[in-house]
């Protein structure tokens, strides 16, 4: 690749393809320049995508935040089954904050893609992360070394179920949207 197409990529793949905060950076215009192709940026996206969902972790929740960076951009169903296929394998044995970090991203990545997705991937989506929010909500809580409450804005465990709540009637919302 050469230098003008990869600083294209390197702008492009940092503002996770938001003309808007490029533009907001001053950026935009140099972007323009490069004349990339949408054929280009949407290998760039999926490339992006899968590196994200290689990196998705019990441990940091850097990669689903990343990937929701994308799905503000550009609503993709892949975006959620990878979300929800790593959900549904790992996080089960985690602790309390990691299970609610990730089912608060999975909330909203489906609130972005949910009108790229068919009615069957939504309905998977919205189970497997009830039943984390569900599993937050009845066990007690657990805390792995290193994560603090208060860093999370949560107080106990009562705050901590009640951001599961919310989060179960966004997905209550949703499913009644889809029907």
């Amino acid at each position: 690749m050469d230098q003008t197409l990869q600083r294209a990529k390197e702008l492009f793949t940092s503002y996770f393809g938001s003309y808007f905060q490029m533009h907001r950076d001053g950026k935009y215009e140099e972007y323009k320049t490069y004349q990339v192709t949408k054929e280009t940026e949407a290998e760039w996206l999926e490339e992006s995508i899968a590196k994200y969902t290689a990196e998705l972790s019990i441990r940091n929740w850097d990669a689903i935040a990343l990937l929701l960076s994308i799905a503000k951009n550009f609503p993709d169903s892949r975006i959620l089954d990878n979300v929800i296929a790593f959900a549904s394998r790992h996080l089960m044995s985690s602790d309390s904050i990691v299970k609610l970090m990730h089912a608060e991203h999975s909330v909203a990545i489906m609130k972005l893609v949910k009108d790229k997705c068919s009615t069957e991937q939504l309905h998977n989506a919205y189970k497997v992360t009830a039943l984390i929010l569900e599993d937050i909500i009845s066990k007690p809580l657990i805390i792995d070394p290193g994560h603090e409450l208060h860093d999370f804005q949560i107080k106990d465990k009562k705050s901590l179920n009640n951001r599961a709540a919310k989060s179960i009637e966004l997905i209550k919302e949703m499913l009644h949207e889809t029907k």
